[in-house]
């Protein structure tokens, strides 16, 4: 899926809207991005805001590479929105299997044609109370071992202070830093020929959300949880928002402690 001359001036309307607001809303510090592949990857960053896709797509764009995600497929339908959205070339994600599959082809053709495809493998904001990256999705795991792409682990930390977790408004003052660091490729070249199982996939996916983790440790200068947060153990929704518990010690109004 080649960039069309429509999402090349629909990327640079919305970055002339998008830049200069988030330069006003924080500083930023990004680290690493001479390790983006100058060909078609998928871009795996942790997910802990709902203005994680801007902060990435901004440092992305920055570095001349079009962000393609894929986005919940309720957000297409929205009447402005969902026009942005497709204008852009972002794809849709539905929950059935067959929908999935489409979602997948279609980032396939993205990377084929040497794009940026960014997929979060939590496919929501993360359930742990201390924002570590939780359990992930094998979304991004497939699509690499099926095309070859490389998958590139991304952190990010600071946006949460501006727009916490399912808050309502944004918190300006005093001024914060976005921080992002850009790893190197993680080597799934051993997975290459193996079958596509679930125990293929979920080992393949555990690497990507360890070297996403151990990013986001070096960002925090704090040692991650040694168990990676599970949902289901802890009966709470893979998607969408959750409610409070005692056992997470969060809020489910705006996920603080």
């Amino acid at each position: 899926m080649k960039e069309s001359a429509q999402s090349r001036a629909m990327f640079a309307v919305l970055a002339g809207i998008a830049r200069p607001l988030m330069n006003i809303l924080m500083a930023k510090k990004w680290e690493g991005t001479e390790k983006l592949p100058a060909g078609g990857f998928i871009a795996a960053p942790n997910h802990c805001t709902e203005i994680d896709p801007i902060v990435v797509g901004h440092m992305l764009y920055n570095m001349k590479r079009p962000p393609h995600f894929l986005a919940k497929s309720g957000l297409f339908r929205a009447p402005v929105l969902g026009s942005l959205l497709r204008a852009t070339n972002q794809i849709p994600v539905e929950r059935s299997t067959t929908g999935a599959n489409r979602s997948l082809q279609a980032a396939q053709e993205v990377v084929d044609a040497g794009g940026a495809i960014i997929i979060y493998p939590e496919g929501t904001l993360t359930r742990d109370p201390d924002l570590w990256p939780m359990k992930g999705h094998t979304g991004a795991a497939r699509l690499s071992i099926q095309t070859g792409a490389p998958v590139v682990p991304i952190a990010h930390w600071g946006a949460h202070e501006v727009f916490p977790r399912y808050a309502k408004r944004l918190y300006v003052f005093p001024r914060k830093t976005s921080r992002i660091l850009v790893g190197d490729p993680v080597d799934l070249s051993a997975f290459q020929g193996r079958a596509l199982d679930r125990a293929t996939l979920v080992e393949a996916t555990d690497i990507i959300m360890g070297a996403i983790t151990e990013l986001l440790a070096t960002l925090r200068g704090e040692v991650p949880p040694a168990e990676r947060w599970d949902p289901a153990a802890h009966n709470q929704s893979k998607h969408g928002r959750f409610q409070a518990t005692e056992e997470t010690g969060t809020n489910g109004a705006d996920g603080q402690k």
